[in-house]
């Protein structure tokens, strides 16, 4: 073979693996077997419809594709970096309320993070709020769909537009929801809240920069000329890194905002749809009728039965007041979706044994199947009969249903009846950490790079909730058993039943003591103060727990009890931090990370709060970011911390006033098996 042939086969071998190296695509007709990520309100229906919000009022939805895109191409003359051409094909639904006006709309985006903390509903459409709204540090490029008008102009309006926006709700362009007919300046009107399927395309040019933007009713294919064409350099908006995904909310009005399709490609034209292969919004979402014979049978069943409607309205009315009258609360009326107790007994099955999953301190959990949408739920029965159980209830609320990060468990809404007052969450497969770690499965050990990513996640959850949230917020019982893991053996920080909330830059007024027994911080046996110090001190003690795989509290027989702090402290000054490392890892872990996490674990618990890092320090040290000197930061702490570790446990186990709530246990009532569990 001769040589410039062989030449030829490389040169486009190369160029093969270079176009294969800078592509990224994907396509769903539906999402019943995608991995696509949602939360808020946001679900899968099981036609294979994603739904980004139900027609509930002041709720979010946010869906995104898992995996991030590699944005950028590097120039091969200089430094300077472009963003690549991408273009994005999909086709959605947006249905209101019946003879009412619909809103809010949704987004499509590319963010840094498949998540917006903070966001607000209604016009911000669950990406901004109104503290970051136009902010540049946002790198967020948007196009939304907007079915309201009337941002701060105090009024709200119909609205039917499609805008560009870049780090903020002001669009640099935007136009009516129109599609040109045949190449020509004439155009027809989008109704984008009819309920049908309508079809959209974004398309960017990395090299001209330009941004087009076009729609059509699914059955007319993709109009040759754009609604809109606007010249936009992209460059600066995005990072190395950027997540597709959409958002939509409602306000005072609502929609339901189905997506039914997706496609998307780097560099390159986005795959087609095909309209047969899409699923359908369930039949009850539409909201007109297009067979006349039936539209004139349902008139005459009205007309004939009207009467017999009216009365059975007002003896359903009178008794409602009779039997179950509430006085609504403020933090009834600010809570996320409000469940009918109907649906939830059928779905929890009745709350029989057979559906329990767990019991915590104020009532049981239930796995449940809502009737609704088939989605898997679990289901938290608190007894209404203790005022400590209605204050739980009332701060799950308040805290956990406004909360939305991927390391929290999600609170999906709440039903309260004169009998039963009920939470429902997001049902977790795989149980609490303690149960891995203690109780597994066909004695199955939880792996370190597991235990060490369920770890990182906690602390990043921690991070939200004390400083990435519009307020502080403290969670009072950090523990293994309050940490569930996902199906992807992710973490997640539940049971926010103690949590207080306090505005950034103002100190807690919290002063009764919570908690869990060896989880406690010293201090609050002197103030009754908590603080993100105090989830800090928790927080180590379960950094030392998931490497050790010994509960805060050893009970050893015949050598009475020891704070597992004390033994990690023994470990180190003996020489070798290893020892106190779990047995059942069989050294299959990562020397570094281990030793990383054992000193962070006790600079954590330190028993002084000025000596403990905040969430975001320990956060740098977990992500390698900054480097843990144990023998600089803890061996100077000696037997000295070990007293006064001791003596603070001590002061908590005589103290007379300290209220330990049911779901540890109280000082008064300490049960030998409470005890024997470390828990």
């Amino acid at each position: 073979m001769d040589k410039p042939y062989c030449l030829v086969i490389i040169l486009v071998f190369f160029c093969t693996i270079l176009v294969r190296a800078q592509s990224f695509d994907f396509l769903y007709h539906g999402f019943n077997k995608s991995d696509v990520m949602t939360d808020g309100v946001a679900y899968i229906n099981p036609s294979g419809a994603l739904k980004l919000t139900n027609r509930s009022y002041h709720v979010i939805g946010h869906a995104f594709h898992p995996k991030p895109i590699p944005i950028f191409n590097s120039s091969t003359n200089s430094t300077a970096k472009n963003a690549s051409s991408f273009s994005t094909n999909f086709v959605f639904a947006i249905v209101p309320l019946k003879n009412t006006p619909g809103g809010f709309g949704f987004a499509f985006t590319l963010s840094p993070s498949p998540s917006f903390p903070g966001a607000q509903g209604n016009h911000f459409l669950g990406v901004f709020n109104s503290k970051n709204d136009g902010n540049d540090t946002n790198h967020i490029f948007m196009v939304e769909f907007d079915t309201v008008n009337g941002r701060n102009e105090g009024v709200d309006k119909d609205g039917n537009h499609i805008g560009i926006n870049i780090n903020g709700m002001r669009s640099i362009a935007s136009d009516s929801a129109d599609y040109h007919i045949n190449n020509t300046s004439e155009t027809e009107q989008v109704y984008l809240q009819g309920g049908e399927p309508i079809q959209a395309w974004i398309d960017y040019d990395g090299v001209k920069k330009v941004v087009n933007v076009t729609v059509a009713p699914i059955s007319i294919l993709k109009p040759i000329q754009p609604l809109i064409s606007e010249s936009i350099d992209l460059s600066p908006v995005m990072k190395e890194t950027m997540y597709a995904g959409f958002s939509a909310a409602t306000g005072d009005k609502a929609s339901s905002h189905y997506i039914l399709g997706w496609s998307f490609r780097l560099n390159g034209a986005a795959d087609p749809l095909n309209p047969s292969e899409l699923p359908t919004a369930p039949p009850e979402m539409v909201t007109s009728y297009k067979n006349s014979h039936l539209k004139k049978a349902l008139i005459a069943a009205f007309s004939s039965t009207v009467f017999l409607i009216i009365v059975a309205s007002v003896i359903v009315y009178i008794r409602r007041r009779m039997v179950q009258h509430e006085v609504l609360e403020d933090w009834e009326l600010d809570c996320p979706h409000r469940f009918k107790y109907r649906d939830l007994y059928k779905a929890a099955g009745g709350f029989k044994v057979s559906e329990l999953i767990g019991v915590g301190g104020f009532g049981a959990v239930y796995k449940g199947i809502l009737p609704t949408n088939g989605a898997e739920v679990a289901v938290k029965r608190i007894a209404s009969n203790s005022l400590q159980g209605m204050r739980e209830f009332a701060a799950e609320i308040e805290s956990l249903g406004r909360l939305r990060h991927k390391h929290l468990v999600n609170l999906q809404g709440w039903c309260k009846t004169k009998n039963d007052l009920l939470l429902v969450y997001d049902y977790v497969p795989n149980g609490s950490l303690d149960s891995l770690l203690y109780r597994p499965k066909n004695d199955i050990v939880l792996a370190w790079d597991r235990r060490f990513n369920i770890i990182k996640g906690i602390a990043a959850g921690l991070l939200y909730l004390h400083e990435e949230w519009e307020q502080v917020v403290i969670h009072r019982d950090v523990k293994s058993s309050n940490v569930l893991i996902d199906g992807e053996m992710n973490g997640k920080l539940g049971d926010f039943g103690l949590a207080r909330l306090y505005d950034h830059g103002k100190n807690s007024h919290t002063t009764n003591v919570v908690g869990t027994i060896g989880y406690l911080a010293p201090e609050l046996s002197r103030t009754g103060k908590a603080s993100t110090s105090t989830d800090v001190y928790a927080y180590g003690v379960l950094l030392l727990e998931v490497a050790s795989g010994r509960p805060p509290i050893i009970y050893e027989p015949g050598q009475g009890a020891l704070v597992l702090a004390d033994w990690v402290i023994e470990c180190l000054q003996l020489g070798n931090i290893l020892d106190a490392v779990d047995p059942k890892l069989n050294s299959a872990y990562v020397d570094k990370e281990v030793k990383m996490v054992l000193g962070l674990g006790l600079l954590c618990s330190h028993p002084r709060p000025e000596a403990r890092p905040t969430m975001r320090q320990v956060m740098r040290y977990l992500n390698g970011d900054e480097s843990l000197q144990i023998s600089e930061q803890l061996s100077s702490v000696g037997s000295g911390r070990v007293d006064e570790i001791t003596s603070k446990f001590l002061e908590v186990f005589a103290s007379d006033t300290i209220n330990i709530s049911r779901r540890t246990f109280s000082i008064g009532q300490m049960s030998s098996s409470s005890l024997n569990a470390g828990r």
